[in-house]
């Protein structure tokens, strides 16, 4: 019987795709070693992540602690410290784990690299903070040093990522960590939250959906194995106590001044009036140079002028302009309620007439 298929168009589809397979840096094959190695990087750069936070908590990693930070089977585990240690990333001391000078290094560009993305995620992008820390995770290995330089100028040199993390300089220098525990704090102190741990997850997205964030200013009322409840002075939050842990603040001093004492320009009534007294710690970059450039400035009198149907955006009145700002932006100004400009005549006027009897 015979073929319908013609030998040499067989030999020419075979040729083909032995092609689209082996063709050199574009085929299958090339590209499959390529996303090997570029896996087996981020799992080296994941792993130096590991060991330089448990070194800046005050602890040492281990074989243990690693293979549990990046899901591993304990021979997956071992070949991947194998290959860190002859590259002269890490070395073992006993059944501790240790940096080198050279995995310092690199993992200090990696973590620099993923906070200043979160920075801009949350800044520029306008991202949810739920979502910002899985999409660093993603972006951080693609980064340069050289990008990592120029998105960080480019967000005005920020000192901490949104979660109250310092960021590393380029040079490598890291902030030491701060802060006392929700479960730690003393009852009816008031403190100022200056990080949110955002492992695990779970627990991060609770704080998120509480609404408390780095800035905010709060007492705790109250603490029992069940929960922790604690107030900004507008509203109560309620965590458990798994959860509270998760939270740090530092001392904030009766007396420190207006800043210590205010509300968010967020949470200011429709028609009402308030005197900026500054802005948020978090506000940094490029965003706080906006706020200030639109008249955000200390001292400043703004009025809550409109509300949309959804809240969100709202317009502002200061300084014979009217602006309009999301929640989040408006979040970042911190202003003292103040009497209507018709008040402050009306006052001005009796304090006058009392001083003529």
């Amino acid at each position: 019987m015979t073929s319908l298929v013609d030998p040499d168009l067989g030999w020419a589809a075979a040729a083909l795709v032995l092609g689209l397979l082996l063709l050199p840096g574009y085929g299958l094959v090339a590209l499959w070693r390529h996303r090997a190695s570029q896996r087996g990087r981020e799992r080296i750069e994941d792993a130096l992540k590991h060991l330089l936070e448990e070194e800046y908590r005050g602890r040492h990693a281990s074989f243990a602690s690693v293979a549990g930070s990046q899901h591993l089977s304990d021979r997956r585990t071992m070949d991947l410290l194998s290959r860190m240690q002859r590259q002269g990333l890490v070395e073992s001391h006993g059944r501790t784990l240790h940096l080198t000078l050279e995995g310092e290094r690199l993992a200090l560009q990696v973590v620099r690299a993923h906070r200043l993305l979160e920075r801009y995620l949350v800044d520029e992008a306008r991202l949810p903070l739920r979502r910002v820390h899985q999409e660093a995770e993603r972006q951080e290995h693609r980064l340069s040093t050289e990008q990592v330089d120029r998105l960080s100028a480019a967000l005005g040199h920020p000192l901490t990522d949104p979660h109250g993390d310092p960021i590393p300089t380029r040079d490598g220098y890291v902030a030491p960590a701060e802060g006392t525990s929700l479960t730690a704090w003393p009852l009816e102190s008031l403190g100022r939250i200056v990080h949110l741990e955002d492992e695990p997850p779970l627990a991060y997205a609770q704080i998120v959906a509480e609404g408390l964030e780095v800035g905010r200013h709060v007492r705790i009322l109250e603490r029992s194995p069940e929960r922790v409840m604690l107030s900004d002075g507008n509203r109560e939050y309620r965590l458990a106590p798994a959860v509270a842990d998760n939270v740090f603040l530092v001392p904030v001093a009766e007396a420190s001044g207006e800043v210590a004492q205010a509300t968010p320009l967020a949470d200011l009534p429709d028609r009402r009036h308030a005197i900026v007294a500054g802005l948020a710690e978090t506000c940094q970059g490029f965003t706080r140079r906006r706020l200030l450039d639109l008249g955000f400035t200390k001292g400043t009198r703004v009025t809550s002028a409109l509300s949309t149907f959804a809240g969100d955006p709202r317009a502002y009145r200061l300084r014979g302009t009217t602006i309009a700002l999301r929640r989040d932006q408006a979040s970042q100004i911190l202003v003292t309620e103040a009497a209507s400009e018709s008040d402050d005549a009306a006052a001005k006027r009796a304090a006058g007439q009392e001083g003529l009897r």
